[in-house]
């Protein structure tokens, strides 16, 4: 039996160690924490046909620039000299082509429409439970400027195929009535689907481990042992992993991992804010405010409020005015709700993987023929995780891939 061992135990490493299981491999995960926390527990929970664009558009680094002082902005980038992040910023800016845009929203929808079918395809399994609905994704914008962009986005998502509509201020308040009486409208994404991430990743860690897959957590890897054009195994404070098949999936920390080994695959970190409402809300539908750019998610038993996209470096640190900025807009939005004090404390934040040009690093190195990596979903880590271990399932396998993966190589920059 061929092992595979996976540095990295968040969406991506745990759903490729679900398909290579399924595959017959031995596979080992290691992490540095234990598997309870990070972006993959506090993310909003979409399956987001829906998020056609990639974050590398025309015009974000300088509206990036332009937030680069106010520190409760949507989009902020914190001051600091650091050479990695102005080499990330220069593929971005690069990137932030309307030509590159185009050939980003296909494969984009391909990926995320492959990813919802295999949500799917694992809850009809049986294999464990967890909870997902299919309510759609409400758009919704007070100005009359959000209305024509979202409009507009509305219209190309009707000629890729997704199921899409439009409502105008009363039809949106029959399906919300919540919403607060300045809403002019919104956008009803109903190909998208939504989830409890913590009971997603908790029940697939135990399928994991009830089917031989071995845990090493809380555990550092400090290096690799190489020869040659293989990886011969990984290397942790506690002791040396040896396998035939290698797998990088540690998000925000990839490029830092992958220096190691001289592969060059820019990744910065970008975090984002969530905190959850444990009483009634009566919200109804997923949401994202677009004035705010707030998510807003029922999940099982209580509703999430998250958002932000904060270029400050691999760091865990919780701005006040930035969960301040996520409570406002609740209230702004939503009738009768105000986000408490209490409830504003236990905000906590995860650091999205984002690649310069907005779509993911999948595949496998041309350096080592037996290291794979994994990484760099930005805002649709949540909605790609199953494609994604599929995919790597069948990169490790040599087999044919789902979906071509050309516009993922790892060398593109």
């Amino acid at each position: 039996m061929k092992k595979v061992a996976i540095i990295g135990g968040g969406i991506t490493g745990l759903c490729s160690a679900y398909y290579l299981i399924k595959e017959g491999y031995n596979v080992t995960i290691i992490d540095k924490g234990d598997i309870t926390g990070g972006a993959s527990f506090i993310n909003a929970g979409y399956v987001t046909p829906s998020h056609f664009i990639p974050i590398a558009e025309p015009g974000m680094i300088t509206q990036g620039i332009k937030w680069m002082f106010n520190s409760s902005s949507p989009f902020y980038i914190k001051p600091r000299w650091d050479m990695e992040f102005f080499k990330w910023a220069w593929y971005f800016k690069k990137s932030s082509t309307r030509k590159n845009v185009e050939k980003a929203i296909p494969v984009l929808v391909e990926l995320n429409l492959k990813s919802r079918d295999l949500y799917t395809e694992m809850l009809e399994t049986l294999d464990f439970d967890f909870h997902m609905e299919k309510k759609g994704l409400l758009m919704v914008y007070k100005t009359a400027k959000n209305q024509d962009h979202e409009l507009k986005l509305a219209e190309r998502g009707k000629e890729l195929g997704l199921e899409v509509s439009v409502l105008d201020k009363e039809a949106i308040k029959v399906i919300e009535p919540g919403l607060k009486e300045d809403i002019i409208g919104g956008v009803h994404y109903l190909c998208d689907t939504h989830s409890t991430p913590y009971i997603f990743m908790k029940n697939l860690k135990k399928w994991l481990a009830d089917n031989g897959a071995n845990f090493i957590l809380e555990k550092n890897v400090t290096g690799f042992k190489t020869e040659g054009n293989r990886v011969e195994a990984i290397v942790t404070e506690a002791e040396s992993i040896e396998a035939d098949e290698f797998l990088i999936a540690t998000g925000s920390w990839t490029s830092e991992m992958t220096k190691q080994l001289g592969l060059h695959i820019p990744i910065q970190p970008g975090k984002g804010y969530s905190m959850d409402v444990l009483r009634k809300t009566n919200i109804k539908l997923p949401a994202i405010l677009t004035e705010a750019k707030v998510a807003v998610t029922p999940m099982q038993n209580f509703t999430r409020f998250a958002g932000t996209m904060e270029f400050s470096g691999n760091n865990s640190n919780i701005q006040a005015n930035r969960v301040e900025t996520i409570a406002n807009a609740a209230s702004h939005f939503y009738k009768d709700l105000t986000i408490t004090e209490e409830e504003k404390k236990l905000a906590t934040s995860g650091l999205r993987p984002v690649s310069p040009d907005g779509l993911p690093f999948i595949g496998k190195s041309s350096k080592y023929s037996n290291l794979s990596v994994a990484a760099g979903h930005a805002m649709m880590g949540w909605s790609l995780g199953p494609v994604t271990g599929k995919l790597i399932s069948e990169i490790v396998g040599n087999r044919k891939t789902s979906v071509s993966i050309d516009p993922f190589k790892l060398e593109r920059f």
